[in-house]
C-alpha cells in the first residue's frame, strides 16, 4: 500500500508542478517546453525516484556524487537525464562524465581542466553552467557577479574541449519577497545576456535558477531550468 500511495502522491505533484510551470511561462509570454524541471532526487530513496520516473520525469537533480552513484546504474536504460547540481570536489570530477549530462556548480578554472580532460577520456562532453553568487551570501558557493566575466574569459582562453559553457546557475535569495526574488533573477539573466554577447557566445542560453520556493519568480525572470525537490517529493524526515 505504501508504495501505491507514494506513486499517487507523486504524480500528483508532479501533475501541480507541470500546471505551475506552464502558467509561469504562459505569463511570461514563453513556452512552457522551454522550462526543463530537474527532479532534485538528491537524499531521496529509491523509491521515491522510482515513482517519478513512472509518473513520466526523465530528468534528476543529485548534488552529491556518493548518493548518485548508487542511483544512476540503478536506473540505467531508462533513458534519464541526470544533473549534478551540487558542490563538486576536484578529486570527484572523474565521476561526473558517463554519469551526468549537466553539471550547473563549475567556478573555478582548475576543476574545469580537470572536468574537461575526464570528459575527453570518457569520448563526451559536459554541458556546465558557471555557478553565480547572485546574493553575495558568504555562506554559498559560487562567483560573485563581477568576477563572471573574467572567469568566463579565462576559461574560454583554456580552450576547453571537453566542457560546453552553456550559461549561469544561482541560488535565489532566502528570505525575501517576490520582488527582491525577481529582481534577483532579472540580475542572472542580465549577467548571462552581457556574457553572451560580449564573448559571442550563441550556446549561452541557459538559466537555471528557482527551487520548489521560487520556481513561479524564477521562470517569469527567464529561467530555462529550475531545481525542484520538496514540491515533487515533499518534506523529508532527516532524522
Amino acid at each position: 500500500m505504501h508504495t501505491i500511495s507514494l506513486n499517487e502522491t507523486i504524480a500528483t505533484n508532479l501533475e501541480r508542478l507541470h500546471t505551475a510551470v506552464a502558467d509561469a511561462a504562459q505569463r511570461a509570454g514563453r513556452h512552457p517546453q522551454n522550462v526543463k524541471l530537474i527532479a532534485v532526487s538528491k537524499t531521496q530513496p529509491m523509491e521515491a525516484v522510482a515513482a517519478a520516473i513512472a509518473a513520466g520525469q526523465r530528468v534528476f537533480g543529485e548534488s552529491t556524487v556518493q548518493d548518485a552513484l548508487t542511483k544512476i546504474p540503478h536506473f540505467s536504460g531508462q533513458a534519464l537525464e541526470w544533473h549534478f547540481i551540487g558542490h563538486l570536489q576536484s578529486n570527484k570530477a572523474r565521476f561526473i562524465p558517463g554519469n551526468f549530462a549537466w553539471m550547473h556548480s563549475l567556478a573555478g578554472v582548475k576543476l574545469a581542466q580537470r572536468l574537461a580532460r575526464m570528459a575527453l577520456e570518457h569520448e563526451t562532453a559536459i554541458k556546465t553552467l558557471i555557478e553565480v553568487n547572485i546574493t553575495r551570501d558568504p555562506a554559498k558557493h559560487g562567483l560573485v557577479p563581477e568576477d563572471v566575466a573574467p572567469r568566463l574569459d579565462e576559461l574560454l582562453k583554456a580552450n576547453l574541449a571537453g566542457i560546453q559553457l552553456r550559461g549561469l546557475m544561482a541560488i535565489g535569495p532566502y528570505p525575501a519577497t517576490e520582488s527582491e526574488r525577481r529582481a534577483s533573477f532579472a540580475a542572472l539573466r542580465k549577467l548571462r545576456d552581457e556574457c553572451a554577447q560580449r564573448f559571442a557566445l550563441t550556446d549561452f542560453t541557459e538559466l537555471s535558477m528557482g527551487m520548489s520556493g521560487d520556481f513561479v519568480e524564477a521562470i517569469l525572470e527567464g529561467s530555462t531550468m529550475v531545481r525542484v525537490g520538496t514540491a515533487l517529493f515533499g518534506e523529508r524526515d532527516y532524522l
